[in-house]
C-alpha cells in the first residue's frame, strides 16, 4: 500500500493572494468554447499521466461533453503564441470557486508559468464574485504544486492520508 497525503487549501480573500506576473508578453490566457471538450480531454490526459489522473480515463466523449456543458465550469488555457502551455477548470457553485483541475505541460514546467497560471484562477474567480476558492491537491501530483498554492496565499484547511494500492 502507498500512503498519499491529500492537501485541501482555499483563499478568501483577494487581499491575500500573492500574484505572480506575466513571465512574458507571448503568454497569454484564452477561455474556452465550452462546446470544446477536446481540450479538456487533451490536457487532463496529458498532464494527468504522470500525477495519477484516473477518474476521467473511462469517460466516453458523451461524458467529457456532458461535463463541459456545465453551465457551472469555465475552463481556462494558457498558450505562449499558439502552443499550449497549460490549463485550469473552475467550477462555480453559489460563492465558491474550486479550482477542479489546473496543469503545466511536461515541457513548459520550470518556466515560471504555474505561479502565474494559478494567479489568473484565483484573479478571475474572485472578479466572477467568488468569496472562496479551494483546490485540492496530493502527494501524488507535481513536486511544486502544493508549494505553488501556498507561494499564492492559499492555506491549508483539511488534510486527509489515503491508501493506493500498487500494482
Amino acid at each position: 500500500m502507498q500512503k498519499i497525503d491529500r492537501y485541501y487549501l482555499e483563499i478568501t480573500s483577494i487581499k491575500n493572494l500573492k500574484s505572480k506576473n506575466k513571465p512574458s508578453d507571448k503568454i497569454f490566457l484564452e477561455l474556452l468554447d465550452n462546446k470544446n471538450f477536446e481540450l479538456n480531454k487533451f490536457f487532463y490526459k496529458q498532464i494527468g499521466k504522470k500525477h495519477h489522473w484516473k477518474d476521467r480515463l473511462v469517460w466516453q466523449d458523451k461524458d467529457w461533453i456532458k461535463h463541459v456543458s456545465n453551465e457551472n465550469l469555465k475552463t481556462y488555457i494558457l498558450k505562449e503564441d499558439e502552443e499550449l502551455v497549460g490549463f485550469f477548470e473552475l467550477i462555480f457553485n453559489k460563492n465558491e470557486c474550486e479550482i477542479a483541475y489546473f496543469g503545466i505541460l511536461e515541457e513548459y514546467i520550470g518556466k515560471s508559468l504555474g505561479g502565474y497560471l494559478l494567479s489568473e484562477a484565483i484573479k478571475i474567480a474572485f472578479k466572477k464574485k467568488a468569496k472562496r476558492i479551494w483546490v485540492h491537491t496530493c502527494s501524488l501530483d507535481h513536486q511544486n504544486a502544493f508549494l505553488n498554492y501556498q507561494a499564492r496565499g492559499m492555506k491549508i484547511f483539511k488534510t486527509e492520508e489515503l491508501k493506493r494500492k500498487v500494482v
